[in-house]
């Protein structure tokens, strides 16, 4: 039989769209601290740690047992390696698109994850992920105006502008469906906490050798991004803390769906924080994204 799932409960479908709005504040701080200084290898190591250091803490006032099969001993770098690549270039889109834009095209990881299960593991695709497959990169195209039509660019001009921002954000989108995928079958029974944890150290630790290659972290040259480096930092951190201490005893699935209308906040911050405006075309687009993504996360299980 086939299980319908579980209404939330007001404080749990609150708590998920602070979440969802933290994250998507997160990448708008983030916009404004690449605009002022700051690189992309700074800014995941700086939030990486941060990360890290809180779920460590929450790890040790809950006292949470750290032991680790041998299998987790080995999929637990992989993993790090993953969210560290998704890390640098999901930034890397959000620091050439606007940040909507940008976490829009990300959002196709569930189609990546989709492919990846399919691939790695065999697993057929639903029905329901290969109807919405074109329906979400139809509402991405519009999204992006991929034709230049809302732009008055024309195609060719639009991509020369959009180009290397969308292939970051699909890109990181790809990365992250197979860390989803991998984590699943490698490391689905270890603690979220712990392999939060773990992870993020792993993710900071790469991100810190990737700045030292380019001179080392570069720090921002105005207050505002100073402003935006901590804003972004303590988002990210908040955010997940959150995710794996008060989720857990809703009895709330930590990827619910809900919290992908973090498109949604981005661009209303992003309009107003760093007047970051698209056609209404755009706009809608954007929503078919959003509710094709929403959809699929709700669907039965």
């Amino acid at each position: 039989m086939t299980a319908r799932p579980l209404a939330l409960p007001p404080s749990a479908f609150a708590t998920l769209l602070l979440i969802a709005l933290m994250m998507g504040a997160n990448h708008v701080a983030a916009r404004v601290a690449f605009d002022h200084g700051v690189d992309v290898a700074t800014a995941v190591t700086w939030r990486s740690a941060f990360t890290a250091l809180a779920v460590g803490v929450l790890l040790a006032v809950q006292r949470v047992p750290l032991r680790l099969q041998p299998r987790h001993r080995r999929a637990l770098p992989a993993i790090g390696v993953l969210v560290a690549v998704q890390s640098l270039w999901l930034y890397s889109a959000v620091a050439r698109l606007p940040v909507a834009l940008a976490l829009l095209a990300f959002n196709t990881y569930p189609l990546w994850t989709a492919l990846w299960a399919r691939v790695l593991y065999r697993q057929r695709p639903e029905r329901r992920v290969l109807v919405a497959m074109p329906v979400l990169l139809a509402g991405l195209a519009l999204a992006l105006d991929v034709f230049g039509a809302a732009s008055g660019l024309g195609a060719a001009a639009q991509w020369g502008r959009i180009g290397a921002g969308v292939a970051f954000a699909l890109g990181a989108g790809a990365v992250f469906g197979l860390a989803l995928v991998w984590t699943q079958h490698e490391a689905g029974d270890l603690d979220g906490r712990v392999r939060t944890a773990g992870t993020m150290g792993i993710v900071a630790v790469l991100a810190l050798a990737g700045a030292a290659t380019q001179g080392g972290l570069h720090l921002p040259q105005a207050a505002a991004g100073w402003w935006g480096l901590v804003a972004l930092t303590l988002l990210y951190g908040t955010a997940f803390t959150v995710m794996f201490t008060v989720l857990p005893r809703l009895g709330v699935v930590g990827n619910s769906a809900i919290m992908n209308v973090e498109p949604v906040f981005a661009l209303a911050l992003a309009w107003a924080i760093l007047g970051q405006a698209i056609a209404p075309v755009q706009v809608a687009g954007a929503l078919v994204v959003v509710a094709t993504v929403v959809g699929l996360g709700l669907r039965r299980r």
